[in-house]
C-alpha cells in the first residue's frame, strides 16, 4: 500500500472530517460518560483493528480516548489508516 501524497491526504481527510492530521498521523480524541464506557469502546475498536490488521495508537485518560493512526511500514499515512479511520467513527 503507497504512502498517500499531500493531495490524496486533504481529499482523504474530508471523509473522515473529526480526525485531524498531525505529522505523519491522523487523530482523533473521542469521549464518553465514565471509564467504563471508554474501555468498552477500547474493547469494541481493538475487535476491529485485529480484523483490519492495523492497530492504532491509544490513549485512555478516564473518559478520553485518543486514537493516532499511521502506516508504520510506508513511513507515513495510507488508505488503511482512513480505511479504519472510517470504521472506528461508526461504533
Amino acid at each position: 500500500m503507497a504512502k498517500f501524497t499531500a493531495a490524496q491526504i486533504k481529499s482523504a481527510l474530508a471523509g473522515v472530517p473529526e480526525w485531524t492530521k498531525r505529522g505523519g498521523a491522523i487523530t482523533r480524541t473521542f469521549q464518553f460518560k465514565d471509564f467504563p464506557a471508554a474501555i468498552k469502546f477500547v474493547n469494541a475498536l481493538a475487535k476491529i483493528a485485529e480484523r483490519a490488521y492495523h492497530h492504532p495508537d491509544i490513549d485512555i485518560r478516564w473518559n478520553k480516548v485518543t486514537l493516532t493512526l499511521t502506516t508504520h511500514d510506508q513511513g507515513g499515512l495510507t488508505e488503511k489508516d482512513f480505511a479504519l479511520a472510517k470504521k472506528l467513527d461508526r461504533l
